[in-house]
């Protein structure tokens, strides 16, 4: 054997040992995108990406540096202190392999510096206008309720408007300052009532919680879990959410794609438009002698949106592209519950609100949170101990990891790509197809097979069908997060170009995108809300959660998909 052979065989010893041996099963893919920088042409097997990372890793790859040098190191003794030249060779040309690695491995220190940097602009820099401190709105003679505008199975919301209107600069506060922090939008020409009618008011339906306000607040606590910083009037800070009277809420912060609720009271229930015909049964004895509900019972009070995602489906069918973005709202919205320890687990698209930017692109929101998971720890997981654990609503898009549980001693669900999956299978209806979980297709979550998802439109591009594919796989080890998914779909929508060679420099071209990326974001923001503001709004999300690990996983299953269908192509 040549020296030269040698040489290159103790390369490639080097690299197969770092990538096969030192991570072993849990890290194959994350170690071949490290080593090969997503080299060009068809490697000699496909190999499955993981969406996480294993936590030796970052030991390895801490220590690897010391490796390096102590291989070269004895290399260079056993150059001069005997043994065969083929040996000599090999062993030298295997500390050089490492050292190869550990100079990627301060590129990849770089490249996370850079994602550091750009995340930490992006997180102090508000975009949206300050808070104006208002007092009044705490209880319900403050508005003036309109006409029902929709009902579900615990609650009916109806359109309001505020009784006190603004006079002087200085006086009372208007409708539209009761929002810390909400953006001016765009209003649907078709729904003329929002003029009149800025805000809603949901009244939940109280049958067993009591009739006083800790008794109220302690049962429907997870209504206030997306309440705004002065949502709650504060008498001497006794308020519940975690179902503890005394303990203050937690909530989650303010997201452009998550449902904010400027004001949460307690009231006696009111004869309101249509509630007799409507929902005679939850009426208090006082108003219908055969009802069944009590006296009191929660208000919140949100922005009146134009319509629901159902709504709005059954009477248009979004383009490609906006579709896209749609999509990638809900995984924007999803991302921000689950950074903050909250799963929604009723997410559908009635539960979806739906207005537009200047631009006419819908604004998709998230709201009802009567079944979510909003824990102390923030974990996700819920023990399953019993069949009387509430493992959430609509059993129709529960995800498989969730319809599949059994409960026993030590069983836990693991809610943190649940509602990722519910994405997945909600996207079948933007793209104007039924849902394959819901009776016209009649597929269940606890038993379909992949292979047996219907095709989505051919007019879909193929990254996004991609991305449903992997989020409705059956097990959450294949399938990516929704802040993974989330950055799949940036990547496809404005990182083309980044991704086109996968050469030795493709992170280095990525990061390079990145900071053009922000720097038009900046301008941007800098010249005030103009435009879509939609993409706006998801190009800062995604700056603002950048982060090195995820982004790499997330061109991991792109390129892996997109390998798989080619290779599906090639085989037809």
């Amino acid at each position: 054997m040549s020296v030269k052979h040698a040489i290159s065989r103790g390369l490639e010893l080097g690299r197969s040992v770092f990538q096969l041996g030192l991570l072993k099963s849990g890290g194959r893919f994350a170690a071949k995108l490290r080593a090969d920088r997503f080299r060009v042409g068809p490697s000699a097997r496909t190999v499955q990406p993981q969406a996480f990372l294993p936590s030796r890793y970052r030991y390895f790859r801490t220590s690897l540096k010391g490796l390096a040098a102590q291989l070269q190191s004895a290399g260079f003794r056993r150059r001069f202190g005997g043994g065969s030249p083929r040996n000599r060779a090999v062993f030298l040309a295997f500390g050089l392999g490492v050292g190869l690695i550990e100079q990627q491995l301060e590129d990849d220190s770089r490249s996370a510096a850079t994602c550091n940097e750009i995340q930490a602009v992006f997180r102090k820099r508000r975009f949206q206008r300050p808070f104006k401190p208002c007092t009044s709105g705490y209880k319900l003679e403050d508005y003036i309720i309109g006409s029902q505008i929709g009902k579900g199975s615990n609650a009916a919301v109806y359109e309001a408007a505020a009784q006190f209107a603004p006079q002087e600069s200085n006086s009372k506060c208007s409708m539209v300052q009761l929002g810390e922090d909400e953006e001016e939008t765009a209003r649907s020409p078709t729904c003329c009532s929002l003029r009149n009618f800025p805000m809603a008011i949901k009244m939940m339906w109280n049958f067993g919680a009591g009739s006083s306000s800790e008794a109220i607040l302690k049962s429907m606590s997870q209504e206030l879990v997306p309440a705004g910083p002065l949502a709650l009037k504060l008498e001497k800070e006794e308020i519940t959410l975690e179902g503890h009277f005394g303990v203050l809420p937690k909530r989650v912060s303010a997201h452009p794609n998550v449902i904010r609720v400027h004001r949460a009271f307690t009231a006696d229930v009111p004869l309101l438009p249509g509630a007799e015909e409507e929902y005679p049964a939850v009426l208090p004895a006082r108003l219908n002698p055969a009802g069944l509900g009590n006296n009191r019972t929660l208000f919140l009070v949100m922005k009146n949106y134009p319509s629901t995602l159902r709504q709005y489906l059954e009477v248009s069918t979004p383009g490609r592209r906006q579709g896209s973005l749609m999509v990638l709202q809900l995984l924007e919205g999803v991302d921000h519950l689950c950074r903050q320890g909250v799963a929604h687990r009723d997410l559908k698209s009635d539960n979806v609100l739906l207005e537009f930017d200047s631009d006419g692109c819908p604004r998709l929101v998230i709201t009802d949170f009567g079944c979510c998971l909003s824990q102390s720890d923030s974990n996700l997981q819920l023990p399953f101990n019993s069949m009387w654990v509430n493992r959430g609503g609509n059993a129709s898009l529960m995800a498989p990891e969730v319809a599949t549980a059994v409960p026993g001693c030590g069983v836990v669900i693991d809610y943190s790509k649940a509602d990722a999956w519910a994405v997945g299978a909600i996207s079948y209806e933007i793209f104007g197809q039924p849902n394959p979980f819901y009776r016209a297709v009649g597929l269940e979550s606890r038993n379909y097979q992949e292979k047996q998802l219907p095709p989505l439109p051919s007019g879909v591009s193929a990254d996004v069908q991609l991305v449903i594919q992997f989020l409705l796989r059956r097990s959450p080890s294949k399938r990516p997060s929704a802040r993974v998914a989330a950055n799949m779909l940036h990547l496809s929508l404005w990182g083309r170009k980044a991704l086109a060679n996968h050469d030795s420099v493709g992170m280095r071209k990525l990061a390079d995108w990145l900071l053009c990326q922000s720097a038009v974001v900046l301008l941007k923001g800098c010249g005030g809300p103009s435009g879509n503001m939609v993409e706006a709004e998801l190009q800062r999300s995604f700056l603002s959660n950048l982060d090195l690990e995820d982004l790499r996983t997330a061109v991991g299953f792109l390129l892996y998909g997109r390998e798989q269908q080619q290779a599906c192509i090639l085989s037809a």
